[in-house]
């Protein structure tokens, strides 16, 4: 593969995240009601907030967003759930057909640039199928994807919304192919539990192994 450029997008970013949309999508649409209703990695969110989530960036302009942060004095995370539960005022069906119809949407939104929109499609659809119990390719990213992912989480250039800084600093990421991140003390797992634990999902550090998880899981904060 060709050098990646991580400060912008490319063909392979946004092929990747037009499918992800979609697959997220499809995993919606396929849940029952009640597994529709439940409780997802994101605290407070059902798959329902998780799927409307993802519309924010297509849906709501820079404007309508500054607007609601100023009730919340500028507070970003109350400010996305204020966005995403207006957002997820739409049905069930509604919400499937709009992530469907801006599936191929470019978009940058602040804070996370385009390269985050690859973040949130991978991880956002484990935050919703782990609870679950939900494995295999319908309910998981292709290793590829997250790759592609765990390269940029350990760029220079990652956003701090993601991965702040010093989290990932003298831990070595190795993924089951020997796959290699970063350097230091070792940390060993599937790429989707690499990159879900370093974007600060704990459920992620029961899948890795080695002398950094401890480290890892000690920056991570408490549950």
């Amino acid at each position: 593969m060709s050098e990646v450029d991580y400060n912008s997008g490319g063909e392979p970013l946004y092929d990747a995240v037009t499918t992800g949309r979609l697959r997220i999508a499809n995993l919606v649409e396929s849940l029952s009601d009640e597994q529709y209703r439940s409780p997802t990695l994101c605290a407070g969110w059902t798959p329902h907030e998780v799927a409307a989530h993802l519309l924010q960036p297509m849906l709501v302009g820079i404007a309508r967003f500054v607007v609601v942060s100023l009730r919340y004095r500028g507070d970003v995370d109350r400010t996305v759930d204020h966005v995403t539960r207006d957002l997820a005022r739409r049905p069930r069906a509604e919400v499937v057909a709009l992530l469907r119809e801006h599936a191929s949407d470019r978009v940058s939104p602040p804070r996370v640039g385009p390269w985050g929109q690859l973040a949130e499609v991978c991880l956002h659809l484990r935050d919703v199928a782990r609870p679950l119990g939900l494995a295999g390719p319908h309910s998981d990213a292709p290793q590829a994807d997250w790759a592609l992912l765990l390269g940029y989480l350990t760029s220079p250039v990652v956003a701090p919304a993601l991965v702040p800084p010093g989290r990932l600093e003298g831990v070595r990421l190795i993924g089951p192919a020997g796959e290699v991140w970063e350097s230091g003390t070792e940390v060993r797992g599937p790429l989707e539990a690499l990159a879900m634990a370093a974007t600060g999902r704990r459920a992620a550090l029961e899948d890795l192994a080695g002398p950094g998880v401890p480290v890892l899981a000690d920056r991570l904060g408490p549950e």
